[in-house]
């Protein structure tokens, strides 16, 4: 796992189960998530693109099915947060 500690990164690609961000702020970046454990601190995306693949897009799509998003909905993005996902 990369560590990236009080940087401001722009317009950069990242699977976010390899990475830990601490004290970071993420500009137009893309965000490739498929469910497995990440986490981060005190870190913001703004402007960010989020890919949901794998488990993570499937759970989406069954999200949409069953009602609990619409169609075109993405879940709620937080512009500054602190995380820990986990299996």
């Amino acid at each position: 796992m990369t560590k990236y500690e009080g940087q401001k990164l722009t317009n950069a690609a990242f699977v976010v189960e390899e990475c830990f961000f601490v004290n970071c702020v993420l500009t137009d970046c893309d965000l490739f998530y498929s469910g497995g454990d990440a986490e981060w601190a005190n870190t913001s995306f703004p402007n960010c693109r989020w890919h949901w693949q794998g488990p993570a897009g499937r759970t989406l799509n069954l999200m949409r099915l069953l009602g609990i998003l619409k169609p075109q909905e993405i879940p709620p993005q937080n512009q500054a947060s602190s995380s820990k996902l986990m299996n």
